[in-house]
């Protein structure tokens, strides 16, 4: 059996001693499951949950960074008496492979703002993305390549 699912049985259990399905005590039973796990994890013989676990999350910390950094750009560049901006597309060559990992690339570029995920090429090689401001693509393929694809693959592989 999966041990997120053992980890939602146990959230549901703690819901279920405490009375209480609300959002934050069944987050509460999640990390108290968690850490029941973790104790244990000798026992039943695997690490992997945790590691995977705390990659995901990773991804989940860095989405929530570039949300804030990219909204703060974005109204800087708006609020500026005089917009410059140099909109524009890009293709960006892709490291990942999969269609789960393609897709989650393609919405975590489009949530952030300035950014749109536009197409994916046949060949599923190419991503081409719309950017608010194209002064310097490079950069934004580096950006991209380092953060978001990086912990993708981190997490997923």
């Amino acid at each position: 059996m999966s041990l997120l699912l053992v980890n939602l049985l146990l959230m549901l259990a703690w819901g279920a001693m405490t009375g209480s399905f609300a959002e934050l005590n069944l987050l509460f039973g999640f990390v108290l499951g968690f850490f029941a796990i973790w104790l244990i994890r000798e026992q039943i013989g695997t690490g992997g949950y945790f590691g995977k676990t705390i990659r995901i999350f990773s991804l989940f910390m860095l989405f929530l960074k570039e949300l804030a950094m990219s909204a703060v750009r974005v109204t800087v560049l708006v609020l500026k008496p005089k917009m410059v901006v140099r909109p524009g597309i890009f293709a960006f060559e892709l490291t990942v492979d999969k269609d789960f990992e393609i897709a989650l690339l393609a919405n975590l570029i489009t949530l952030t703002p300035g950014t749109l995920s536009v197409d994916v090429s046949a060949d599923r090689k190419l991503l081409f993305v719309h950017a608010l401001d194209c002064s310097d693509i490079e950069a934004a393929k580096k950006d991209i390549a380092e953060g978001f694809e990086r912990k993708i693959l981190e997490a997923f592989r």
